[in-house]
């Protein structure tokens, strides 16, 4: 037999009957395709956080019932996120690969980077932000780590995937500018930037059409203008007309096997409504596939689980966020009496459920750690709370404040339960469970000192948490060593740097998607546009509890007037920083633009592009962001492409999108926009082409005059703008008789020409 790792696609492909390039284009299992002919096998595996890889006797499991193999769980992309650091995701990326290709992996199915449209989703803690900016960045370093180690990535789940209700039937409504800018961009940066192996469709319908079955996004967008290679797969269960899904681009569809879907695809052939050539570019492109994973794979490739795991707490320590520290409550001082309340304290909350769910090689807990770190302290422990019941609430409630009593400072850890937050459902609210807010209070009552520690991978309404707590650091979901890293936080031993990678808002009405989530009647209307996350608080200049991009750290940071230069391929920005404060820390320099003035709809500012820096105390260091032309575009949807709009742009940078304490300018050169005028086209458009404003201007001007001119006054209207907006030929064809249909088409030609 050939060595498939010396052989080509085509000298594979070619010798294949038409059933055997259809057997190709599905699963033979759960987690394998089928091997054809001298086209090996690939085995994938789910872990955007840490490989998920069941054991062969319970392959037939697609649900996680049963046992996968202890792999390492890295934060989630909701903890990740807050890192702000694309080689840190990177690094992340790069151990999951070691130990997909010790496990016989080829491909890891991640990451996820679906936007966080609203904070409701239950998948939202498999994503990484509510900017597609910020998630592009992330995500581009965690795919160029994974497979730099010979591991596949499979970038998913493509595309405007927000909700988990009815996730697998219903239509995600979007307009063309916001699916292009705000829910398609990271997908066509990470494409273009980092070339994943695969590109993983989703469940849900793209304005009426399945995404396993759109030609437009399938091949129009993610190919022919993303220049994709890849193989487009399935996400699990998702093809429900497989001659449909190849026509449209989609190579393998999983799992498997699915030999009805492949007698359809090979009678589609026969029959001439699936042309041969199609199916034969898919085959290619999945053996191509198989033979760069086969060339890959290593079974020798070790790892060591110790090292794995001190590398999850260094990130995990840079994910966690301090929201809030009033009276410099932290860091802890090694000694006294600490308190230390909740069940999260014990039972640690670190990752998802769902198909994302690790089997932990190991798993930290805070409590453990606290006491480890808290030299001569006196540690006092009480649960306060039970999640998996409230019969014993008072008695819990009442140990906790007995305890908090005593101590000079108490540490409450609050959060979520798997049980409240998952993938399959969404949240009907943002809520802390109200057991543990009475817990919150009721210490507050007895204890000057409060710290709240807090686990969850969706945002809460953290306003009751703001008015009773001195210090709140946000430890999201942080991986197996969340605990080690909570610990190392709270006595000083690392500083927090992340920063928020959502918007936190004081009540859920404040949300841009609360009356279009989670959809109705199989739809799930997108009617906040463009308006997603910070640029819809900022645009409607709404409180919140925290901005976007927020983060505090155990010193300050200060910054001097920044400079930045525009070239033809985008605009350099540098800022000077300085550590003004005691102790040593990490910035994460943000920077965010808006132009002076637009022809289309802006939000006060965009995030640019960011940077972060380390600085010893009274130390500086010049900080340079790049932002690429392409950031500055929008989608013009007359024009049906990206444009820029040529002006003066303010750039502000900071801390967050509401903490940016200085600000330049920068010129940019615009696109030329033409779009063809017709006879629907606006009178107001037509005008503005000097070709056929000039003509028409003459034959119209005495009946209509000028703007702000005295013709129409007797109607007590401007009648230069009142016609503005009607079309041009219902204006020249039907007042007075001023041309005839040819001859305006003859003068639309000459100013489209």
């Amino acid at each position: 037999m050939p060595d498939p790792i010396a052989s080509t696609p085509d000298d594979l492909v070619t010798p294949l009957s038409v059933e055997q390039r259809a057997r190709l284009g599905s699963g033979r299992d759960f987690w394998s395709t089928e091997p054809i002919g001298d086209i090996p096998s690939i085995t994938v595996s789910d872990g955007p956080h840490g490989l998920r890889y069941q054991d062969p006797a319970h392959a037939g499991d697609a649900l996680g019932i049963g046992p996968s193999i202890p792999a390492t769980c890295f934060p989630p992309a909701v903890g990740l996120g807050q890192s702000w650091d694309p080689e840190l995701t990177a690094r992340v990326g790069a151990a999951i690969g070691r130990e997909a290709r010790a496990a016989g992996v080829h491909i890891v199915l991640g990451p996820g980077i679906n936007i966080k449209r609203d904070p409701r989703c239950g998948r939202n803690f498999e994503y990484y932000s509510e900017d597609p900016r910020l998630t592009a960045a992330l995500a581009t370093g965690w795919v160029r780590g994974l497979q730099e180690q010979g591991v596949g990535a499979s970038l998913k789940h493509f595309a405007a995937n927000n909700t988990e209700h009815e996730r697998m039937t219903s239509s995600s409504d979007v307009d063309p500018r916001p699916l292009r800018e705000i829910y398609l961009h990271a997908f066509g940066h990470v494409v273009r930037e980092a070339a994943p192996w695969t590109v993983m469709c989703s469940y849900n319908k793209i304005n009426g059409v399945y995404a396993a079955q759109n030609h437009w996004l399938l091949t129009e967008v993610l190919r022919e203008e993303w220049g994709f290679s890849g193989v487009v797969v399935s996400d699990w269960g998702a093809v429900g007309d497989r001659v449909a899904a190849v026509a449209a681009g989609l190579d393998l569809t999983m799992p498997g096997a699915d030999e009805a879907g492949d007698r359809r695809v090979v009678a589609a052939v026969a029959d001439g409504s699936l042309a041969p050539e199609v199916l034969e570019a898919s085959a290619r492109r999945i053996a191509a596939l198989a033979v760069r994973a086969a060339g890959s794979a290593d079974p020798a490739t070790g790892w060591n689980a110790d090292e794995h795991h001190a590398l999850a707490r260094t990130v995990a320590s840079r994910c966690a966020v301090l929201l809030k520290n009033d009276h410099d409550v932290l860091p802890l001082s090694p000694g006294g009496h600490i308190a230390v309340l909740g069940e999260f304290a014990t039972e640690s909350r670190y990752q998802g459920g769902g198909s994302s769910h690790v089997n932990a090689t190991r798993v930290d807990i805070a409590l453990d750690e606290i006491r480890a770190h808290a030299g001569s302290a006196t540690v006092t422990y009480a649960r306060g709370f039970d999640t998996g019941s409230d019969s014993a609430t008072a008695d819990l409630r009442a140990e906790a404040v007995e305890a908090a009593a005593r101590a000079d400072v108490a540490v409450l850890f609050l959060g979520l339960a798997a049980t409240q937050e998952s993938e399959g459902f969404d949240r009907d609210h943002i809520e802390l469970p109200a057991d543990q807010l009475e817990l919150l209070h009721a210490v507050r009552a007895v204890q000057d000192r409060i710290v709240v520690v807090l686990a969850h991978g969706g945002v809460l309404r953290l306003a009751p948490v703001v008015g009773a707590a001195d210090a709140i650091l946000d430890a999201a979901l942080l991986g197996q060593a969340a605990g080690g890293a909570v610990a190392d936080l709270l006595f000083g031993i690392t500083a927090p740097t992340g920063r928020l990678t959502e918007t936190i808002p004081l009540r859920l009405t404040d949300v841009p998607a609360y009356d279009n989530f989670p959809g109705e009647q199989g739809h799930v209307r997108y009617g906040e546009g463009i308006f997603v996350g910070y640029r819809w608080y900022d645009r409607r200049e709404l409180d919140v509890s925290f901005p976007f991009g927020h983060g505090l750290a155990y010193t300050t940071f200060a910054y001097a007037e920044p400079r930045a230069v525009s070239d033809a391929d985008g605009v350099t920005v540098t800022v000077r920083v300085t550590n003004t404060g005691a102790r040593a820390g990490r910035e994460v320099v943000q920077v965010y633009t808006s132009p002076v003035t637009s022809s289309m709809l802006r939000p006060p500012r965009e995030l640019g592009g960011f940077a972060t820096v380390e600085l010893e105390p009274d130390a500086a260091a010049e900080v340079t962001v790049r932002i690429p032309r392409r950031e500055f575009a929008r989608w013009h949807e007359p024009a049906g492409r990206w444009i820029v709009e040529g002006g003066e742009y303010i750039v502000s940078i900071g801390r967050s999108s509401r903490d940016l304490p200085v600000r330049t300018t920068v010129r940019l050169d615009g696109d030329e926009v033409r779009v063809p005028l017709t006879r629907e086209s606006a009178f107001a458009e037509v005008m503005a082409n000097p070709v056929a404003g000039a003509e028409l201007g003459a034959k119209l001007g005495p009946l209509i005059g000028e703007p702000g001119s005295s013709a129409g006054t007797d109607l007590g209207v401007d009648m230069a703008r009142m016609i503005g907006s009607i079309p041009i030929g219902r204006i020249a064809l039907n007042l007075g008789g001023l041309m005839t249909a040819e001859e305006l088409d003859e003068l639309l030609a000459r100013a489209n020409g």
